[in-house]
């Protein structure tokens, strides 16, 4: 067995035994405070992976954690710590509506991928400034991706109310039907009920191209390799700041993409808010998924039925248990990765 595959091996035994370790950590909490952790486990069990509305639930949660997700693991990979997914989603759930409800008369295998586009298009404007920030004047991009969040934010509800809002409402105008995303249900009556729609199916195709870009192009290389070490890819003939530029562009259409699974598969507009705070979640996805995109898929639908758990073992135990058993999986799966890394430069002469 090759190097690299016994890396891969103990990186994926390392994140199972945080997961368990995250739900055993749990368990005691819960005996602590005198409850049955049996009952809790068996009623998230049962109400999120034996139950269709629990089922599309979690996709439909998924869908949007899935993508932060990436955006984050993509920068991740340059090196660059993206908090500004948020912002980027917000920015491009703004652009997606506008472009959804202000043309009209188009049919829906043109009008459906000029949204997506905009949103894309929205996610990478905001992720621009920071992007040239960093690559040409050195700024952190920690901070400036904070303060974009912030503006994000402000910004848009500034022009949602003052000019784009529906009379007596907080959102926008509803796009156009030729805009809409399907629903699943439309599909199969397994998802009944469920606002699970086609937005899913584009996340799994952006994990995928993400994969093929980092790891078969030599795109995918050069950002790797400024990730890795700005220095020596720089004295490799590799433009750290171009790399660093692209890294932030892609990172943010990823973001933007994210909401076309509200504004184009739910509820049809754009509102304050309506991220969930999907943006800053994406960062944990990021780093349980270890930066790789099928680890941020899996990441995201362990994220997405813990989500959807809350409401499921809301009677039992309050809510806060998921939120703890959410930062109990960071933090353990950031700690074993470490050790595995370690234990793998040290006995198979690769990181991991």
């Amino acid at each position: 067995m090759s190097a690299r595959a016994k890396t891969a091996l103990l990186q994926l035994a390392a994140s199972a035994a945080a997961v368990a370790l995250a739900f055993l950590t749990g368990a005691l909490i819960m005996l602590l405070v005198g409850v049955n952790p049996l009952a809790v486990y068996s009623a998230l069990f049962e109400g999120v992976l034996l139950n269709p509305y629990g089922l599309a639930q979690i996709i439909f949660k998924s869908t949007p954690l899935m993508l932060t997700g990436l955006s984050v693991a993509f920068a991740f990979r340059a090196g660059l710590f993206n908090i500004g997914a948020e912002g980027q989603m917000i920015m491009g759930g703004c652009c997606c509506a506008l472009a959804g409800f202000s043309l009209k008369g188009l049919p829906w295998l043109i009008h459906a991928p000029l949204c997506i586009i905009a949103a894309m298009a929205g996610g990478m404007l905001w992720a621009a400034l920071p992007g040239y920030l960093k690559a040409k004047r050195g700024a952190h991009e920690v901070i400036t991706t904070i303060m974009m969040n912030f503006i994000a934010a402000a910004l848009t509800n500034y022009f949602v109310m003052a000019r784009f809002h529906e009379p007596e409402t907080v959102h926008t105008a509803s796009i156009m039907p030729s805009a809409f995303l399907p629903r699943l249900a439309a599909l199969s009556s397994f998802f009944k009920g469920s606002p699970a729609n086609a937005a899913f199916f584009i996340g799994l195709a952006a994990c995928a191209l993400a994969g093929w870009l980092l790891w078969k192009t030599a795109l995918g290389y050069e950002i790797r390799a400024v990730g890795l070490s700005p220095d020596a890819a720089a004295v490799s003939g590799i433009s750290v700041a171009r790399k660093t530029m692209s890294a932030f562009l892609i990172a943010g259409a990823l973001a933007g993409l994210a909401s076309v699974n509200f504004v184009m598969g739910y509820k049809h507009y754009f509102e304050e808010d309506f991220t969930g705070g999907a943006g800053f979640m994406g960062i944990a996805v990021a780093l349980v998924g270890q930066n790789n995109p099928a680890g941020v898929l899996a990441a995201a639908l362990l994220f997405g039925a813990l989500s959807h758990g809350t409401l499921v073992i809301n009677a039992l135990v309050p809510k806060d248990i998921v939120l703890i058993l959410q930062a109990l999986l960071i933090i353990f799966v950031i700690t074993f990765d470490g050790i595995a890394r370690r234990y793998a430069a040290a006995n198979f002469g690769e990181k991991a």
